[in-house]
């Protein structure tokens, strides 16, 4: 059985890495030349809107995926009529525009902050009225890891914010004061079977994820399974949705969803009896969930911009070193390594340890 994706970066190739062993094989549809998953994958270079290779991708594969949002809409529609692309188009459709993203949690009764949208500088200053300051400016569409965003402190700072992301229509964001940032990994099958990841908090730093740790029978698991149980129906979903929210004491506020595997749901790799990425393949697949229970205390940090020294960092017991075949670029994902261990408190003494390896001496603030 073969699949296709759209995309050929280091969730493609962490797809590939999971689907092999279930006798799998895969197909990308990708325009860059040294895709992170071309050696693990038959590689279609070309764009996402060249018909004759969208054609050659539909006609390969038993099932199509996609592993960013980011995809032309027409493009997957084409493929739909065709093959089963899963998560489905609508789904696509509703998370890649964050204003659409944002009314569709309200309309099921999912908490957010106050959002207004904007479309040129006029309906910015009488968004800012309605949100209030401060406030982040994000396009409605594209935009990752920070970019095409604005933080407004300020009345005078909204020109420069409207420019900066390129005056292009966007949403305003109230900003929120969390007290921790969490996120949901849930899988939803082809014949309506759910699971659901335990909740991973998460740390970001210049708008990238740079750490996550998973949190076992943590209090607020049943609320952001019942805001993702709604998402979920509602969409008649299918694959791995990720939603991340903001905690204000007993508040979940959704900041935005992914429909796809995502970044702080590695740790399920060495840290989940089934990973995400083998589920998001089950699941899209018509086969039978995976168990998601947690196999101990994980954590996953993520390489950004330079690689550390491997050498050291394969000498922590129980790190699991995941490359991805990029070189070294400023703010690029590189990389990850996970740790799992029985006992919270080695897994954070050996997590200082590795942040120490990854960000310099004393690492970076678990908060």
């Amino acid at each position: 059985m073969r699949v296709g994706i759209l995309g050929g970066g280091q969730l493609a190739r962490m797809l590939a890495l999971a689907g092999y062993p279930l006798g799998l094989d895969f197909t990308v549809l990708e325009p860059a030349q040294d895709a992170c998953a071309g050696p693990l994958t038959q590689h279609l270079r070309a764009e996402y809107t060249d018909a004759e290779a969208l054609q050659a991708l539909a006609g390969e594969a038993d099932c199509i995926t996609y592993e960013f949002e980011n995809v032309p809409a027409e493009s997957v529609t084409r493929l739909d009529r065709q093959v089963h692309v899963y998560p489905p188009p609508h789904a696509l459709a509703a998370a890649r525009d964050r204003f659409l993203e944002k009314t569709l949690f309200n309309q099921l009764e999912i908490e957010t902050a106050p959002f207004a949208d904007v479309q040129d500088l006029d309906s910015l200053r009488a968004a800012v009225e309605q949100v209030g300051l401060p406030a982040v400016l994000k396009t409605r569409t594209l935009g990752y890891d920070g970019k095409g965003q604005a933080v407004i402190r300020e009345e005078g700072e909204l020109e420069k914010a409207w420019e900066s992301i390129g005056a292009v229509p966007a949403i305003l964001e109230g900003f929120v004061e969390f007290e921790r940032e969490v996120s949901l990994v849930s899988v939803r099958s082809r014949e309506g079977e759910v699971a659901f990841y335990p909740l991973a908090r998460n740390h970001h730093s210049e708008g990238i994820l740079r750490r996550s740790l998973s949190l076992d029978g943590d209090p607020a698991q049943q609320l952001a399974e019942q805001y993702a149980q709604r998402m979920l129906e509602r969409l008649d979903y299918v694959g791995v949705l990720a939603i991340e929210f903001f905690q204000i004491g007993h508040h979940l506020l959704a900041n935005e969803m992914a429909p796809r595997v995502h970044n702080s749901g590695h740790w399920t790799i060495e840290g989940a009896v089934t990973s995400q990425f083998e589920n998001h393949l089950r699941a899209i697949l018509g086969l039978p969930l995976g168990d998601t229970s947690s196999t101990g205390h994980a954590a996953m940090v993520n390489l950004i911009g330079e690689l550390p020294d491997t050498r050291e960092l394969l000498r922590l017991p129980g790190a699991h070193l995941h490359l991805y075949g990029k070189a070294p670029r400023a703010g690029r994902k590189i990389g990850h390594v996970t740790l799992v261990e029985e006992d919270r408190r080695i897994l954070q003494v050996k997590l200082q340890r590795l942040e120490e390896l990854v960000h310099g001496r004393g690492g970076e603030s678990r908060s």
